[in-house]
């Protein structure tokens, strides 16, 4: 089969990692790629362009399936797109994409469909959310402000009080610092609780759950500072055990899909459950449209068998049964940051120490790519996020091991990453050991 994969970021990376060890996999591409990809797959940043300069690619190079990484592009209709020219696809339609792209709707669908979520209202306008901030602060809760659109999951502000929300309500709705996408905001009560990430494949009957995924959103050690798209992550989560993931299945994942599909958009692609555990019982925090980032870099390590069958069954809507796959071990990626991150950044910054990781830790760890380029021949630092390096073992402390041994050689000016990604499991002997 000829493959492509859309994006160009740590959680693409790992796609082309892991699909092109299967024996399924005659070629690949990325669109756009980077320069860690470029090693794996043949990248093809002209055809990364606008949806239809795309599906004109894919077209002539004869490509068997595309599967979507980013959100951006499900929400603007490459599915719809790939799908109206006959060529096969793994990602939702553009309505269903609505279940990342707009918090209102998702959060609507939960209310309809009696999806566990917290409490939350809707508004267009900053006086008015005020006013039900006060209303909820003043029974002695805690809120979370979120930007109605996509925001690079620096959307969601979490408060603790009253004028820390009304400052993150002005900063989505009056000083505009996530453009359009904060024009409405969902006020939601802030719950409190370990999270975790669930992803399931799906060709809108059938689901198949992979194992979950524990991220690490702050960008300070201790889960401090502000949100950014994710400091790190580790696979599977001890926490989640059979009944919890029954539980999960049956109030959250099964209504989400069946529910879409009543609704006149039914969801194939991945569905990505943002959850906090309260008091055992599971809630839903965010749905996203496509694979978590970096999530996916430490959940694909531990899956033993094949993906791109499975890639492959749901876009054709031939999954032949609901499943969870088994984790193979443990898993846990830290991403190394620029200087600045989540707020502005540095780029330019020369990066040493990677052909020495993929020497020596080649059966222990990957680096994943993420905000990277190359200038004059040398590989540079060009996104907040630069690398997610993944470490995997029998056990958490081994792949926490190998993925700190890796970070501690490779180098660059102002790298930063958490020294505490894994907190929650280290010390832990591992799933089944």
């Amino acid at each position: 089969m000829n493959i492509l994969v859309v994006g160009g970021g740590g959680r693409e990376h790992a796609l082309v990692w892991k699909i092109k060890e299967s024996p399924l996999c005659t070629k690949i591409w990325c669109a756009p790629g980077n320069v860690g990809i470029r090693t794996m797959a043949e990248t093809v940043p002209s055809a990364a362009g606008t949806i239809p300069e795309l599906v004109s690619w894919a077209g002539k190079e004869r490509i068997d399936l595309m599967v979507v990484g980013p959100e951006a592009p499900l929400t603007e209709g490459l599915a719809d797109a790939c799908r109206a020219e006959g060529i096969l696809v793994f990602g939702p339609s553009q309505a269903a994409a609505r279940i990342e792209s707009s918090k209102i709707f998702a959060r609507r669908l939960m209310q309809k469909y009696n999806i566990p979520s917290p409490g939350f209202d809707t508004f267009d306008t900053s006086d008015a959310a005020k006013k039900y901030v006060e209303s909820l602060v003043g029974q002695g809760k805690q809120v979370v402000v979120k930007a109605d659109g996509l925001a690079a999951g620096k959307g969601a502000i979490v408060t603790s009080t009253s004028q820390e929300a009304f400052d993150a309500i002005e900063l989505c709705m009056e000083k505009k610092a996530f453009g359009s996408a904060g024009a409405r905001v969902v006020i939601e009560e802030r719950l409190q609780g370990p999270e975790l990430s669930i992803l399931a494949i799906t060709d809108g009957k059938h689901l198949v759950i992979l194992p979950p995924a524990q991220d690490h959103k702050p960008i300070g050690e201790g889960d401090t500072g502000p949100n950014t798209g994710g400091m790190g992550a580790y696979s599977p989560v001890p926490l989640v055990d059979e009944t919890l993931l029954e539980v999960i299945t049956e109030t959250i994942l099964q209504p989400t899909i069946r529910g879409m599909e009543k609704e006149g958009s039914p969801y194939s692609g991945v569905l990505y459950a943002g959850l906090m555990v309260c008091e055992g019982k599971p809630y839903v925090i965010e749905f996203n449209c496509r694979f978590g980032d970096p999530e996916t870099q430490a959940v694909l390590p531990v899956i033993q068998e094949d993906l791109l069958p499975l890639l492959l069954d749901a876009a054709m809507g031939e999954l032949q049964e609901d499943r969870v796959i088994a984790s193979g071990g443990c898993a846990m990626c830290v991403v190394m940051a620029s200087r600045g991150y989540p707020d502005a950044y540095e780029k330019g910054k020369a990066i040493q120490g990677l052909d020495a990781v993929a020497a020596e830790y080649a059966d222990r760890a990957c680096v994943f790519h993420a905000g990277t380029a190359e200038k004059e021949g040398k590989i540079v630092t060009s996104g907040g996020r630069v690398l997610g390096v993944t470490g995997w073992g029998n056990t958490f402390d081994a792949a926490c091991a190998y993925a700190y041994e890796a970070v501690n050689r490779i180098h660059f000016e102002g790298a930063y990453s958490r020294k505490d990604i894994g907190y929650r499991v280290r010390g832990s002997r591992g799933i089944g050991k």
